[in-house]
């Protein structure tokens, strides 16, 4: 980072800290007490600054509430064992923000920007990191087009923002996931691999379905044929087949997870097989079958690793293999921890220390 925006900086002066009970944490319930905000118009970022968390005033034609454009990011912070606070990977967040500000026709954000932003955001609200085995600070950044305009166009103005929540561990128990045969997630050369509001928008009603039926979360499969794999739900998707670490390789409808490219890292540093390919339905029933899936289990921001303990397929259930003491979802869930939470070495320099 080679410049430094003005910053302006307006701290609370009624902390929301005392409703934080490290023990019970509900997923995006308690926000912490600031937010960094920052405005596009005439084509650059301005009006740089933190204020208290609280409402946005926006026109009742902003452009996103009709046309969309809307993204936003995922990523943590983790309270160290000294005490300190890191970021984990916030250069992936960054650059794949900007992935799906191309995607969608948005303005890019400057690298100085969102990192000054999210230093001093990270800072002022450091006593919101929580301590607690599995915990973190959940930061989400997002923009979107502001002009108060009717028309079909990319908008003018944007509205750049990052809020924070304290968070425990997404999935507390073994998932129950379906293949989804009927809708569809994204296709090719669609946006699915951008974080755009409407690709969640859109997936709500077969996820609500398959909850109903007592799932967690889809197996989503592709568009033309309904048979091959592209994530679990709001995570990627990984499985390990008679010993390798298989999962499908990225394109313009899989989102480009940056806990998958960890996972994957840390396997390639095991000296575990990896296999980014096309994976389908057929391939994981029949290796179920065959005894030779080992695991499932999704990966992401969220959730980290989550095991996969029911596969639905065409109307029936199928029961996993019991997650052994030392399968690899195990390992590499416990591996990524200790990196984030600094108590072991940091080998690809993923944590970036707040100060």
């Amino acid at each position: 980072m080679s410049e430094t925006f003005a910053l302006d900086i307006q701290p609370t002066t009624a902390s929301r800290l005392a409703e934080l009970d490290p023990n019970n944490m509900v997923f995006g319930q308690l926000f912490a007490d600031h937010m960094f905000v920052a405005e596009y118009a005439d084509g650059t970022w301005q009006a740089a600054r933190i204020v208290p968390y609280g409402p946005l005033q926006i026109s009742p034609a902003t452009s996103a509430l009709h046309y969309g454009q809307a993204i936003f990011e995922g990523g943590k912070a983790y309270r160290q064992a000294d005490g300190g606070v890191a970021l984990f990977r916030p250069d992936a967040n960054w650059q794949r923000l900007n992935a799906s500000a191309a995607r969608m026709a948005m303005p890019e954000i400057p690298e100085e920007l969102y990192m000054q932003g999210l230093q001093e955001l990270l800072k002022l609200d450091a006593a919101w990191v929580p301590g607690v085995p599995g915990s973190s600070l959940y930061l989400r950044p997002f923009m979107f087009a502001t002009d108060g305009f009717l028309g079909v166009r990319p908008s003018a103005g944007y509205h750049f923002g990052i809020i924070t929540c304290p968070v425990a561990a997404f999935f507390n128990q073994p998932l129950r996931v379906r293949f989804e045969q009927h809708y569809v997630r994204a296709a090719p050369g669609g946006a699915g691999y951008a974080k755009n509001a409407g690709n969640y928008g859109a997936a709500m009603l077969p996820t609500k379905l398959a909850q109903q039926d007592g799932y967690h979360q889809l197996l989503w499969t592709d568009a033309s044929e309904h048979q091959y794999i592209e994530e679990s739900g709001a995570m990627n998707v990984m499985f390990v087949i008679d010993g390798v670490l298989t999962t499908p390789a990225l394109s313009t409808s899989i989102l480009d997870g940056i806990t998958r490219r960890s996972v994957l890292q840390l396997a390639r540093d095991w000296g575990v097989p990896v296999e980014e390919r096309r994976v389908s339905s057929r391939e994981i029933m029949a290796a179920l079958e065959a005894g030779t899936l080992a695991e499932a289990f999704g990966v992401g921001t969220a959730a980290t690793v989550a095991p996969i303990a029911t596969i639905g397929y065409e109307g029936h259930d199928y029961a996993l293999p019991a997650v052994a003491e030392d399968a690899f979802s195990r390992r590499v869930g416990a591996a990524l921890d200790a990196i984030r939470t600094g108590q072991a070495p940091d080998p690809h320099g993923w944590m970036v220390a707040v100060k």
